[in-house]
């Protein structure tokens, strides 16, 4: 007699992102006027810093060596720290509780979900929140005149891309934490960013040795490229700029899905 056949495991089919984003889209009902608010904390530092201390420093150079009011310069950059802000608060502290105390992304791993498509599904929640700041924001920028080219309509996108590279590198970086002290590094790395990453006055104001550090940080690179696109000075740079955030993307997801791949599937 033949040897009864075992019953071979259930094959693993793929089924991408789609159900952690929907899924994050259902919680975010619950939570809307928490997401809205996310959208007023660049418009108060336009009004305030902009208009309000704007009206004491005058006009600066702009990307193009043309001088623009204080407004003009700084709204790119707010719309670049908005971007950073909404999906670092997505990829760490809402990250932190699914992934240690909710066991969230352990659940979702039992099931056909792989760790890259838990992964982005995570990034590209982040991703649309900051495509309502960025939509609200240029609306505004617009109807102030603080945009002066057709290529300020790239701004838009390129918040996207800025949210996902922050995002990608904020959720790998939560894998590790494991308490809430750790997580308060979070703090410490992004103010210091906004403060010094030429958002609100030039960089060359610091040594030269400060500049090469501040160069170096990803908030630096986005506002560049926000200010050229903003002005439509748009050169090899940009392209730099761009390249910058391409390479920080894929080095976040690759290391988030090692890491829920060495938590959770071993």
């Amino acid at each position: 007699m033949t040897a009864p056949m075992q019953p071979s495991a259930p094959r693993r089919v793929r089924v991408g992102a789609r159900p952690v984003l929907e899924r994050g889209l259902m919680v975010s009902r619950r939570s809307w006027l928490v997401v809205l608010s996310g959208f007023f904390e660049p418009l108060f530092y336009l009004l305030a810093m902009g208009y309000g201390l704007g009206g004491l420093v005058g006009e600066v150079t702009g990307a193009q060596g043309r001088p623009i009011s204080y407004a003009a310069y700084i709204a790119p950059a707010l719309l670049a720290t908005s971007a950073m802000n909404g999906a670092v608060f997505d990829s760490t502290w809402n990250v932190f509780f699914k992934l240690r105390f909710a066991r969230l992304y352990e659940a979702m791993l039992q099931t056909a979900l792989g760790p890259v498509d838990v992964a982005l599904g995570e990034i590209l929640m982040a991703l649309m929140r900051g495509l309502l700041y960025a939509m609200g924001f240029m609306a505004v920028a617009a109807s102030l005149g603080l945009v002066t080219s057709w290529w300020a309509l790239g701004m838009i996108p390129v918040a996207l891309l800025i949210a996902f590279g922050f995002a990608a590198l904020g959720m790998a970086a939560t894998s590790y934490a494991k308490s809430f002290q750790q997580m308060d590094i979070v703090g410490f790395a992004v103010l210091p960013m906004f403060l010094f990453s030429s958002t609100l006055y030039p960089v060359e104001v610091f040594p030269e040795v400060v500049q090469w550090v501040v160069k170096a940080l990803p908030l630096w690179h986005g506002i560049e490229l926000m200010r050229q696109l903003a002005v439509g000075a748009v050169s090899w740079a940009s392209a730099g700029h761009t390249a910058y955030f391409l390479a920080m993307s894929a080095l976040g997801i690759w290391l988030t899905a090692r890491r829920l791949r060495a938590l959770f599937l071993r």
